[in-house]
């Protein structure tokens, strides 16, 4: 069987929804199901049975010689939370325990790092070893992700197969309970189906003009065939970057979402929030380079293919993955 934590949420929901495409029913989802505004993502997706998230890693000793993958998807992802001893526990404490079992029970492992680990970008965007223990996260979030892919590359023993995901700008289907950390995207189509127009972050950087701050923004529907290519071929173990590899601006983001709804451009700008303003990544984009190298060959969608898609097949008419 395989395990997906973080089952009930985003990238979660839309991977098991392409494991069921792939004909594997045999899943066994992992979340806090007490969240139920998740509770539709799971909704007419085949699986085996759940597991609470605090009850996991003991199930996960009774019956780990029955599990052919596991995909740590969960995390608490906020980054604007900056508490450090929740990031300890739930991102860095609890990875290191799934990734000790599935070393002792050899199971092939997929965890989720993030492009939050790159900070301001100092040491470029590409998915190398060595500048791992050098990066310099902007928030906590990014400093969990960061001090669980350094302690992965000081181990001396590993799973069979592993890879370490780090997720870029993800947004589509499936995203509904996100929030204040939902897409772009997603804030855009309500706010024009509320009011007619958006607001996007006034930059706070002379070097990008407003709406011109530039993200590596990738559909999810490509993160779920990475994670399945990487399930069925086991390349090389290793950390891997996981977005378009374009870095696209916020401006080019909304007039898509405009022009799929239909609706004319009306687009103004606000202050960054304070409390994100200092911490704020102006620029991301994937080195795909090292995962194309090992035989991934599946285009991604462009961000204008991507928004068509999560726009009139999912956002209109509120429909999940």
């Amino acid at each position: 069987m395989i395990v997906v934590t973080g089952a009930a949420g985003f990238i979660g929901s839309c991977l098991v929804g392409r494991l069921n495409k792939e004909g594997r029913n045999d899943i066994v989802v992992v979340d806090d199901f007490s969240k139920t505004e998740k509770s539709q993502n799971l909704e007419g997706k085949t699986i085996q049975s759940k597991v609470g998230r605090k009850d996991f890693i003991a199930w996960l000793k009774d019956f780990a010689d029955e599990i052919d993958f596991i995909f740590h998807i969960g995390a608490r992802t906020d980054t604007t939370e900056f508490d450090k001893a929740i990031f300890d526990e739930l991102n860095v404490n609890y990875s290191k325990a799934i990734w000790n079992i599935c070393v002792e029970k050899n199971i092939p492992l997929v965890y989720a790092s993030s492009a939050a680990t790159y900070g301001l970008g100092e040491f470029g965007y590409k998915d190398e070893h060595a500048i791992v223990s050098k990066l310099v996260p902007l928030n906590p979030y990014g400093d969990s992700k960061n001090d669980f892919d350094k302690w992965v590359l000081t181990q001396s023993t590993f799973p069979p197969f592993w890879a370490g995901l780090k997720f870029f700008n993800v947004y589509g289907p499936n995203e509904y309970h996100k929030g204040r950390m939902a897409s772009v995207i997603f804030h855009t189509f309500n706010q024009i189906q509320s009011n007619g127009g958006m607001k996007l972050f006034r930059s706070h950087n002379p070097n990008y003009t407003d709406g011109g701050q530039l993200r590596d923004f990738v559909y999810v529907k490509d993160v779920v065939e990475v994670c399945t290519f990487l399930m069925n071929d086991k390349p090389t173990s290793g950390i891997y970057n996981l977005g378009s590899g374009k870095a696209r601006t916020f401006l080019d983001l909304a007039k898509n979402t405009f022009k799929n709804v239909g609706k004319p451009e009306k687009i103004d700008f606000i202050d960054t929030p304070i409390d994100i303003r200092d911490k704020y990544q102006y620029f991301t984009e994937a080195d795909m380079s090292k995962l194309i190298g090992q035989g991934y060959k599946i285009p991604f969608h462009t961000l204008e293919e991507g928004v068509a898609d999560y726009v009139t097949n999912y956002l209109v008419g509120s429909k999940y993955y």
